[in-house]
């Protein structure tokens, strides 16, 4: 869920509706957002289930309702996209009924549009992107099935004049996955980030790289842009490969330490021409923290004879 708090804020989902939609005409206000239900209730095989859109908002002016607006987000394509969409529009559809049969009155209809954004970069979406994308239908059949398509936007795919549109946070995250996709790799801008937490949340979960998360988790002054971010997770990255360097280091020189306690005692029970029995190599496996198999191998590995 912490992916999706970006676009849930008014000033981003609106930014990326003007700019997807409507190419950069700001028609949405943030003032005109309100909040929709992400649930839905279906029944299939007797039983309730619940589905839930990532994103929706509800677009009004005043009184007048003029559309509900979602987000689908996808880091992967999904050959069933057509079918989750229209089940989630469906959903918003029928919700319309059933609030009229409530109040007992005709109002208006309004419609319903979904987004998918995909945020992709090493390929295009290449999946269906509408219902007979998807269905297998025999020719003769194809007349009378309803289409619906999808509205699939590649965010890595946009170009520098789509993203110089954006005004919000979301501008940083176009920018970042165009850059990647065309340069595969990233310099980032200094420009300041709004919502530094919910755009660092939804960078972690789309590109699967948590020192973005981390880097605003880290004790000390807050990142407020990308170059922050990077230097950040910079740090965070040579701290923790220094922590990890010198616990191998702790690691290996407590595997030496017991190598060569070991390697005493078996010479010491050689020269006194003691019996190394079963009982013995496992008190000597107990003493150093190994196990008698390792103890073996420590023989062998130098050339100490073990008796029969």
């Amino acid at each position: 869920m912490t992916e999706k708090t970006l676009e849930s804020y008014n000033d981003v989902f609106a930014d990326i509706v003007n700019v997807l939609l409507f190419k950069g005409k700001r028609l949405i206000g943030e003032d005109d957002l309100t909040p929709e239900s992400l649930r839905s209730i279906y029944k299939a095989d007797g039983k309730l289930h619940e589905q839930e859109r990532d994103v929706a908002k509800r677009w009004q002016k005043g009184n007048v309702r003029i559309a509900i607006l979602g987000f689908e987000n996808q880091t992967e394509a999904d050959a069933d996209m057509p079918l989750r969409v229209i089940s989630y529009d469906g959903a918003a559809y029928r919700s319309q009924l059933l609030k009229d049969k409530k109040a007992k009155v005709s109002n208006d209809r309004y419609a319903v549009v979904t987004l998918v954004l995909y945020f992709g970069y090493k390929h295009h979406w290449n999946q269906a992107g509408n219902l007979l994308g998807r269905l297998q239908v025999p020719e003769e059949l194809k007349p009378y099935v309803s289409d619906y398509k999808i509205n699939i936007f590649e965010i890595a795919w946009l170009t520098d004049e789509e993203v110089s549109m954006f005004q919000s946070d979301f501008r940083l995250v176009a920018d970042y996955f165009v850059q990647m996709r065309k340069n595969k790799g990233y310099v980032p801008p200094k420009e300041t980030i709004k919502h530094v937490h919910e755009f660092l949340q939804l960078m972690t979960v789309m590109t699967g790289d948590h020192r973005y998360e981390e880097a605003y988790e880290t004790p000390g002054r807050r990142p407020s842009n990308m170059c922050e971010v990077m230097e950040a997770a910079e740090r965070k990255g040579r701290e923790q490969g220094l922590e990890q360097g010198l616990e191998q280091g702790r690691e290996q020189g407590l595997e030496q330490g017991r190598i060569r306690a070991t390697i005493k005692t078996l010479n010491r029970y050689v020269r006194r021409k003691q019996p190394i029995d079963s009982q013995v190599l496992a008190d000597i496996a107990e003493d150093n923290d190994l196990t008698v198999e390792r103890v073996r191998e420590i023989a062998k590995e130098n050339n100490v004879v073990l008796p029969c």
